[in-house]
């Protein structure tokens, strides 16, 4: 596996190695040992969650607050998504900043979103299959949401805004300088060892 920072370090690319022949493919999609290695983050994915949606759905921006913060590791088994990982954490020095990636079936990277970022992605093909892992669980009470298209954030979802498909919780959720509820770039929201 090949491990890169992006724009915004914290926000890492995953590159699998593919081993493939006529008969198909096989890949490591995940290993606790390398990822701690690379990242030097030591977390533990909970749960798994899949979601299917058909070209312009956008599904974002979502985070959730401590005590129920997550990082999440996302990748896509079908289709093409735009994912997009916003820097929520105030006193960061990329707060407000994004990272925007292509991830597909087709190139196979994965995306490592750590806690103290909203995430959102849109689907580029017919359809997508988008998977990823969680380090904590869903909790209601912590979820929340930045507007998708707050032009603070300068994201460039490459639809035009009248094909997208949004749900009406992310039709009507803040902008980010209306947020009252970020993280602390100064406070780790890792579990300590």
């Amino acid at each position: 596996m090949k491990f890169t920072q992006t724009n915004i370090p914290d926000v890492i690319l995953i590159e699998p190695k593919v081993f493939g022949d006529e008969r198909g493919y096989f890949i490591e999609t995940f290993r606790s040992d390398l990822f701690a290695k690379e990242t030097g983050i030591k977390t533990t994915f909970v749960q798994d969650n899949e979601s299917r949606s058909s070209h312009g759905v956008l599904r974002g921006l979502h985070y959730q607050l401590p005590p129920h913060a997550q990082s999440k590791l996302v990748r896509v088994i079908e289709g093409k998504v735009l994912d997009i990982a916003v820097d929520i954490r105030k006193g960061s020095p990329t707060f407000g900043q994004h990272v925007s990636v292509e991830l597909s079936a087709e190139n196979k990277q994965q995306l490592f979103i750590p806690r103290g970022f909203a995430h959102g992605f849109v689907v580029l093909s017919e359809t997508a299959i988008f998977a990823y892992k969680v380090d904590n669980f869903y909790s209601a009470e912590c979820d929340r949401g930045i507007q998708f298209d707050d032009p603070s954030l300068h994201i460039d979802w490459q639809i035009e805004p009248d094909k997208l498909q949004l749900s009406e919780k992310d039709k009507s959720q803040p902008s980010l300088e209306n947020v009252t509820d970020l993280f602390d770039y100064n406070i780790h929201s890792y579990p300590s060892d």
